[in-house]
Order: structure tokens, then C-alpha cells, then sequence
């Protein structure tokens, strides 16, 4: 099974005030933008009608106020009830094209990854606005939600986005900045064993939170490894879904581990942590909490 904590259904609502100013640029035509698939997208004007089909920009286009401009996200977003009542269009991987054009969008939003390439280039080839964008890492984060402020014709309360994010990160980052590292293990599905390695933003947060992920040497977002080799790094702790705690217990692979048998797995918040998106301040701080329960950030 795959742990909930990297599963798709991978907010911050933010509001700016500025003398004089709305924060909206949308009359002002958007700058040529490059996704990750290397397509440039251009947009006059900023779009009225989005659909999302990535639970990360889903996030964005929410905290930039744009919400009310959705009108297609996927069966993942369900975050609560204003993501709900937005119509749902199906899956992000492999979405119902014809689906996603009898919405009527000006712009949609993809998530990068080899199984949207199809759908990527039928959009476009229908005359549809599209931007493909991959978040493995904290980075990606802050140049996605440039991108989509871009789109959106909002760069000014994207800019905040970011500035918020960063500013609860660093928080988080002083907190723990001289407490000893705890050694962390996260499984991220069982047959075959996977966990996070270094490309994984979850391993970022891992060492904010004040700890150290035993694969961030390891260049994939979820690489394979070995139980073996889980044994011999021997972490100090486990952290798994909340779905994923009994497993270690129950299982006598596992129990081989010092951290399981002596009842170090950690339970993290997968509402937090699911979704390298606007939530990435507060994941550090849930994380923080649990690897150095003294620690307030």
C-alpha cells in the first residue's frame, strides 16, 4: 500500500492589503511562461475559468484567491468543503481530455509527469492555455506558484504565498538549528520497499524539523532500498501514516529494526504533509514536534 503521506491528495488562504492597491495585475498581459514539459504558454489576459488537475496548484490557485475561477479539479481534492463543491473531473494522471474540454477552461493546470504528456499536447492542440509543472522539491514549490501567479494575472499575492511559506520554514529551521540530528526512515510502499530519498521535498522537511533522512543521499524522490540495509542504517526512528503504524508493529521483517522494537514510529500528519504545496511551513512544524517534542517553533 502506498503511505498516505506522499499519495496524491498531495491551505493557506492568503490575503494581502495594500494601500492603494488589490494586489491583481490581471490587466496586465502575463510574461511567456516555460513548464516542465518545455512548453511555453502565453496568456493575454487572465484567465476566468481554471481547471486544476493537481492537488499542489489546486492549493495555489486557492491561497492566490482564485478559487472562485476553478472549475475542475480531481478526485484527490478534498481538502475541504470550498475544494469539494468544485466539480470533479476525475483523476490527475491520464485525466478524460474530452472531460477537461467540456468544462470550458481558459487555462489548465497538470501535473508533469510522463502520464500527462498525451493530454498535455490534446489541450494544447485544442487551442487550451496549458501549464505543466512538477513539485518534487521545496524550490519547485516557490517557482510553480510564480508561474501560476503569472497565469493567473497575480503575482503580487503569489509573492506573499511564498514570502509566508518561507517565513514559517525559517522559523522552524532557527527552532531546531542546534538540536542533534535524529536519524529518520520512512516507507513510503511495502512491495517493493520504497521510501524518500534526497529529490523529495519530504526529506527537506525531514531536516528542518530537525532531523536526517538515512537516503537523502540518494538523488530520487522514492527510491527502492533494502530492508537489510534499513536494519543495518538503523534509524533512530520510523515515521509512517497513521494507517501505516500497526504494519511495523505486526510484522517480524520490521520488528529486526531497534527503532520498531523499541516503539520509536512516529505517526505524522498526512493532512499536513501530503502535498509539497502552501501547508509546506506548517508540515515542518508538525514535524519538529514530533522528532524534538520540546521544541515550539
Amino acid at each position: 500500500m502506498v503511505d498516505a503521506a506522499v499519495a496524491p491528495a498531495l491551505v493557506l488562504a492568503a490575503a494581502l492589503v495594500l494601500t492603494g492597491c488589490t494586489g491583481r495585475d490581471a490587466a496586465a498581459p502575463a510574461a511567456a511562461s516555460v513548464d516542465d514539459f518545455g512548453d511555453t504558454l502565453r496568456i493575454g489576459t487572465a484567465p476566468a475559468r481554471v481547471v486544476s488537475l493537481n492537488p499542489a496548484t489546486t492549493d495555489i490557485v486557492f491561497a492566490i484567491g482564485a478559487g472562485p475561477r476553478l472549475v475542475g479539479r480531481t478526485s484527490w481534492d478534498l481538502r475541504d468543503d470550498s475544494v469539494r463543491a468544485v466539480p470533479d473531473l476525475g483523476p490527475g494522471l491520464r485525466p478524460n481530455v474530452e472531460a477537461v474540454l467540456a468544462a470550458r477552461p481558459d487555462l489548465v493546470l497538470l501535473y508533469a509527469g510522463e502520464d500527462n504528456r498525451a493530454a498535455a499536447r490534446a489541450l494544447r492542440a485544442a487551442g487550451i492555455a496549458t501549464l505543466s509543472l512538477r513539485i518534487d522539491r521545496i524550490a519547485d514549490f516557490r517557482r510553480a506558484t510564480r508561474l501560476v501567479g503569472a497565469a493567473l494575472g497575480d503575482t503580487v499575492r503569489a509573492r506573499h504565498v511564498i514570502d509566508s511559506v518561507d517565513a514559517t520554514l525559517d522559523r522552524v529551521r532557527r527552532a531546531t538549528a542546534g538540536l542533534p540530528r535524529r536519524t529518520t526512515f520512512w516507507r513510503v510502499w511495502e512491495r517493493p520497499l520504497l521510501t524518500i530519498g534526497g529529490g523529495s521535498y519530504l526529506t527537506e522537511l525531514v531536516a528542518i524539523a530537525g532531523g536526517r533522512n538515512i537516503y537523502d543521499s540518494l538523488p530520487q524522490p522514492s527510491p527502492q532500498v533494502a530492508m537489510e540495509d534499513v536494519v543495518r542504517r538503523n534509524p533512530d526512528v520510523i515515521l509512517t501514516s497513521p494507517d501505516g503504524a500497526g504494519k511495523f508493529i505486526a510484522t517480524s521483517a520490521w520488528r529486526a529494526v531497534p527503532a520498531v522494537r523499541a516503539g520509536r514510529v512516529l505517526v505524522v500528519d498526512t493532512t499536513l504533509i501530503g502535498r509539497p504545496s502552501v501547508r509546506l511551513g506548517e508540515a515542518a512544524m508538525s514535524l519538529a514536534r514530533l522528532l524534538h517534542p520540546d521544541v515550539h517553533p
